[in-house]
């Protein structure tokens, strides 16, 4: 294998364990937020906001372990970047913030399309 190959396989490993690290990682941190997530959820509307909190945080550990294994990674980062898009819908609503709450949660959604893209780009390249 020649070293550009090698060295390509190893910046794709180290990316999707980056990548995944991310979903993992705020997956399990929603448990210990579980009460406030739930609350913020429940005054957007979403029925059972607790259980869908949980549901989706197991849903990020999963696809986010997935997607750092190398397993059905296309699927795995399609999954994670719907749950980014519908996170970002339920939690980043800068048009209903004032004030420095507005400008964080706009650079938050930049984050996320960040994230996105990322994410499309591994689920391209897995095909």
């Amino acid at each position: 294998m020649s070293s550009s190959i090698q060295i390509a396989s190893a910046l794709l490993i180290l990316g999707r364990i980056l990548l995944g690290g991310l979903f993992v990682i705020a997956g399990t941190r929603h448990f210990f937020l579980l009460p406030v997530l739930s609350d913020v959820m429940a005054k957007r509307g979403v029925p059972a906001a607790k259980w869908a909190v949980i549901a989706g945080s197991v849903f990020q550990i999963i696809a986010g372990a997935m997607f750092m294994a190398g397993i059905a990674v296309t699927v795995s980062a399609l999954g994670l970047l719907a749950f980014t898009i519908a996170a970002s819908f339920l939690f980043l609503n800068f048009w209903d913030m004032q004030g420095v709450e507005r400008e964080n949660a706009k650079n938050f959604l930049l984050s996320n399309m960040a994230i996105a893209g990322g994410l499309l780009i591994a689920a391209a390249q897995a095909l």
